[in-house]
């Protein structure tokens, strides 16, 4: 996420964006809700039956690469597979799939297409997204359930670890409910079509629908499929006033409220970044705040 917010002026308030502060405008840093989102019931496969495997916080086009992989297809064959598969999505979708391609774990047989794993995936999404539990969570943080999905979708990308995305989902609605930008480096990489953890200040200039640090409110899907945790984390966030976090070096994810405790935050990020140690030890999944990031946006409002 962004070191600093600029200036309201600054910022192209989207139609979308309108829609989504408006209706988080009665969110509130309240006491957390236990919601007992069921585990996916799936069957144990049959020894020697073939699997397909998708992890959770995977995008659509990796679900798409790895079925046709494991279909023996073309490349972009479940792509291209997709107006005929009939999936049944929510109209705000408007036929994307992202986000309702359950991560689990799908049998493979003879018969399976790319229609018919898609489908399989779409309908588990409803299935546990339609109950009770998780409808009457969206409902408690005024949002539909479609926004909830993409809510978890940031928390799976943004959390280092799962112990943080109810944290982290507190920061998007504490966010949203002040009329902030969510300015989170996963949407922005999302819309760039790239993995990595870095986001550079040209990075932030892009157009895009999904540039969180020049508009409003949340992107118009979600960027990845968000496992149950994060489903978790989005119905029921930690409460807490945070508005900033920063993953300093693994496993030391700070929240803050204050901007210059951010910094200082920010700061040791950077030190970590710069020693030897730091230049050798692997990328953090899921760091808000790369390298060049945070040095350049620290500097710039220092």
């Amino acid at each position: 996420m962004q070191m600093n917010t600029p200036p309201r002026s600054a910022i192209r308030l989207t139609r979308r964006g309108r829609l989504v502060l408006i209706a988080t405008g009665a969110v509130v840093a309240g006491t957390a809700v236990a919601v007992p989102l069921l585990s996916l019931e799936n069957a144990k496969p049959e020894a020697g039956r073939a699997t397909l495997v998708i992890p959770e916080g995977w995008r659509a086009s990796q679900v798409f690469d790895a079925v046709d992989k494991a279909l023996a297809l073309p490349a972009g064959t479940t792509r291209n597979a997709l107006p005929k598969a009939a999936l049944k999505l929510p109209d705000d979708a408007d036929g994307n799939p992202e986000g309702y391609l359950f991560p689990a774990t799908y049998p493979l047989d003879e018969k399976a297409t790319p229609q018919t794993l898609l489908t399989y995936m779409v309908d588990t999404a409803n299935k546990r997204f339609g109950r009770a539990p998780l409808a009457a969570g969206a409902q408690r943080t005024a949002m539909n359930v479609y926004q909830t999905v993409t809510v978890a979708s940031i928390v799976q990308a943004e959390a280092a670890d799962k112990a943080d995305m109810g944290k982290v989902a507190r920061v998007v609605f504490n966010r949203l409910e002040r009329g902030m930008p969510l300015q989170m480096d996963s949407t922005v990489n999302y819309g760039l079509n790239r993995f990595t953890p870095r986001t550079t200040e040209r990075d932030t200039r892009v157009e895009s629908p999904y540039n969180s640090y020049q508009r409003m409110g949340l992107p118009p899907t979600p960027i990845d499929n968000p496992g149950e945790e994060a489903m978790r984390a989005a119905v029921s966030p930690t409460p807490g006033d945070w508005l900033y976090f920063v993953t300093v070096k693994p496993g030391d994810t700070r929240f803050t409220a204050g901007y210059a405790e951010h910094l200082r935050n920010v700061a040791e990020f950077n030190r970590n970044r710069s020693s030897p140690a730091g230049r050798n030890a692997p990328t953090d999944r899921g760091n808000p705040t790369g390298g060049e990031t945070a040095k350049s946006r620290a500097a710039a409002v220092g």
